[in-house]
């Protein structure tokens, strides 16, 4: 998961299995450009990629181009996963 996608999903409400996924690899920061390797099934990945939805500029947010192209490559990564 690209960092600028954890760093929006570090303060949104998580379910429990989500939060737990994202917190054990959040306690180690790697500075601009990180990637966290988040072990967490499928269908946890794609409840914290539905969260991070703001990236892309909807409900009245600024789009970030960085943001959103992070956004697109988790969205990638996550769409390879078997169901």
């Amino acid at each position: 998961m690209p960092g600028k996608v954890a760093d929006c999903l570090r303060t949104t409400e998580l379910e429990p299995a989500e939060r737990a996924a994202l917190d054990q690899e959040l306690t180690v920061r790697r500075g601009q450009g990180y990637t966290l390797r988040v072990s967490a099934l499928p269908a946890v990945h794609r409840g914290l990629l539905a969260r991070s939805q703001p990236l892309d500029g909807g409900q009245g947010l600024l789009a970030v181009p960085a943001r959103r192209k992070a956004r697109r490559e988790y969205e990638n990564r996550v769409s390879t996963l078997t169901p």
